[in-house]
């Protein structure tokens, strides 16, 4: 993993990003617009400002430590925030001030191998696959004694929310999931599709390789840069915007935690013995009986599902949107006003 004299951290150093040691973020900017083109008041309701989490708390949950941003109440009612690859949690940024003005509490964590977030013991191994992530979530929900939530993400965030749901039912009072249904399983990995699909997602084979490992590791900001340009092909961040988030990769286990990810997907590499019963019971494609919302983004130039593909899973109160105005797969930091006012929607189901 980079050094500090590694060009990832050197690409930081005296610029406005966040340092991964530090436990408080500056407040920048909150009704400053990025540059780029504003979107529709139906939309989104502002611009992306470069708006940063003031504070960053940290906490023992099973095998990790997490830090996490908290806004609102207390005692309102509990909204968590999962983000994807390779984003961070600023993709929350704008959402979580509407939240919070809406009397909910916040919770928006960095997921294993992003930003202030730690594995507590050095032999733990550097899992990805999906259910860990989940096993993550619910630990911290443990840490602070939260029963249910309100959970919602997109990207790795999404499929997270939707394992939530559908395995533990009792502790996800509702779902918001970009891109709707993302659970996945290994058989199915192992089948080929289309090769324009295939196309799509070249950086999984090249994740196969070693030559992708230490490509990522030695490149992983400039790959990052690429993949937001490519999910999000209207989006105009501006550098701020993306450096911002793009410190949260210089974890210490970002980039094996990633590599596995990808690679536990395609049957390259094993999961962990003890989450083998989780993974054989989303390997059925579990229905999600919770309230949802799911969302997509008229311009979502990553890899995704079309909504018709996946309605049957939710047999639930059900609702899809698609937020026009070039949203593109970052769809909460691209259109937060749309994301809040779907889980403040969910939230009345």
């Amino acid at each position: 993993m980079p050094d500090k004299t590694s060009p990832l951290r050197r690409r930081f150093l005296g610029t406005a990003a966040i340092s991964i040691a530090a436990a408080e973020l500056a407040l920048t900017g909150l009704a400053r617009a990025q540059s780029g083109p504003k979107q529709s008041a139906s939309v989104a309701g502002a611009a992306t400002s470069n708006a940063s989490f003031r504070t960053i708390k940290q906490i023992n949950a099973g095998a990790l430590n997490i830090g996490y941003a908290e806004s609102g109440p207390h005692t309102g009612p509990v909204v968590i925030l999962l983000h994807g690859w390779p984003y961070d949690i600023h993709s929350f940024a704008d959402v979580a001030p509407l939240l919070t003005a809406a009397g909910y509490r916040v919770i928006v964590p960095h997921l294993r191998g992003y930003g202030t977030t730690r594995f507590l013991s050095a032999n733990t191994p550097r899992n990805g696959q999906q259910s860990v992530v989940a096993v993550d979530i619910i630990a911290l929900m443990d840490a602070l004694k939260i029963q249910t939530a309100i959970i919602t993400g997109f990207d790795w965030g999404a499929r997270t929310a939707c394992i939530i749901a559908a395995l533990w039912p009792e502790r996800c009072k509702a779902l918001v999931s970009v891109s709707g249904y993302l659970i996945g399983n290994q058989e199915a990995g192992k089948h080929p599709l289309p090769p324009t699909a295939e196309h799509n997602w070249w950086y999984q084979f090249y994740f196969a390789t070693e030559r992708g490992q230490e490509g990522y590791d030695k490149n992983r900001y400039d790959f990052a840069k690429l993949i937001w340009q490519t999910a999000s092909p209207k989006w105009n961040f501006d550098a701020t915007t993306f450096d911002r988030s793009a410190a949260s990769l210089d974890n210490p286990d970002h980039v094996s935690v990633v590599i596995h990810n990808y690679r536990w997907r395609l049957g390259l590499a094993a999961g962990e013995p003890q989450y083998d019963d989780l993974e054989k019971r989303l390997a059925t494609s579990p229905v999600i009986t919770v309230p949802t919302i799911t969302l997509e983004g008229d311009a979502n130039g990553a890899p995704h599902p079309e909504p018709a593909s996946y309605r049957d899973k939710f047999s639930g109160k059900y609702a899809q949107r698609t937020i026009a105005g070039g949203i593109g797969h970052n769809l909460p930091q691209e259109a937060p006003k749309a994301f809040s006012d779907a889980v403040i929607e969910v939230a009345s189901y």
